[in-house]
Parts: C-alpha cells; sequence; structure tokens
C-alpha cells in the first residue's frame, strides 16, 4: 500500500477549503460586509478671536450637517475647555447664551454649506482665548470624525 494516493487527496481538500475561505473574504470585501457608516462629508473652516472668545465655523461644502447628531470638542493650546458646547443650545454653563447659526436651538438644525455657527466662551470656562493661541476645533457625527480644524486666534471675530 502506498500514501503517494492519501497525500494527493489530502492535499486536494485542503487546496479547496483554501479557495472556499479566499472567495468568502473576498466576497465580504466587495460587498462591504462589516463595514460602518463613514458619516457625512463636507468642508469647513474655523476662525477665533481673543478678547470676546468667540470661535466661528463656516460650512464650506458637502453633506448637510444635522447638530443634533453633532459634538464639538474645543481645546485651546492643547488643553480642552472645562465645558464644552452642548449644541444645539440657547443657555448653556461655560458659554455666554446665544450662539449664532445652527449652533442656536431656536435656528434650523440643518446646517449646509454657506452656514455659519458660532459660540462664545464665557469668563466661568476656560482656557480663555489670547491673541496667538491655537484653537482646535473637532466635530463629530454620532461619533464619527467629521472634521479636526486648528486655527490661530488673531482677531475679532462676528457671529
Amino acid at each position: 500500500m502506498t500514501d503517494r494516493g492519501v497525500s494527493t487527496v489530502v492535499g486536494a481538500v485542503a487546496l479547496i477549503a483554501l479557495t472556499v475561505a479566499l472567495a468568502f473574504v473576498v466576497a465580504a470585501t466587495v460587498t462591504g460586509t462589516g463595514e460602518t457608516d463613514p458619516g457625512p462629508r463636507a468642508r469647513f473652516a474655523v476662525t477665533a478671536g481673543p478678547g470676546a472668545d468667540r470661535i466661528a465655523i463656516e460650512h464650506r461644502g458637502g453633506d448637510r450637517i444635522d447638530v443634533r447628531d453633532l459634538s464639538v470638542r474645543i481645546s485651546v493650546d492643547g488643553r480642552p475647555l472645562d465645558r464644552q458646547p452642548p449644541v444645539p443650545f440657547f443657555a448653556a454653563p461655560g458659554f455666554v447664551s446665544g450662539p449664532t447659526g445652527p449652533f442656536n436651538r431656536a435656528s434650523d438644525p440643518n446646517w449646509t454649506a454657506g452656514e455659519r455657527a458660532s459660540v462664545a466662551i464665557a469668563t466661568t470656562n476656560a482656557p480663555g482665548i489670547d491673541p496667538g493661541d491655537e484653537v482646535r476645533v473637532r466635530l463629530f457625527v454620532d461619533g464619527s470624525l467629521v472634521a479636526d480644524l486648528t486655527t490661530t486666534a488673531d482677531g475679532n471675530v462676528s457671529g
């Protein structure tokens, strides 16, 4: 009795199993199985002004953003604000009442290209913004990062 016939059969079965496994991996990749929704895509610009401690963000294009699904995280020179803006809002601890644009609870929650939103940091929140400070604003929609923006505070920013 020879083992050559058995080795050939075992080898063929192993190759078939490997081929089936690879086909499954390729099919899963092509059909998108296991992928998550990347969220909306949009472009933004940020400006920050010392003195009034106002930060303004302009939606420059792309998908509309529902601010009810938005989280905003602000830091100044690498230090996160003690209190982050709970957009949309009108009066919130750590911020001057009446944010502008879609950050204001009374506005349309759909933030679209060309619209500008702003917040003013209250003196009860820290850190404040001084000339030359780097201000970083990160926007998340349902936990997915949509924008990571930085600017240098260099002048007064209007709403």
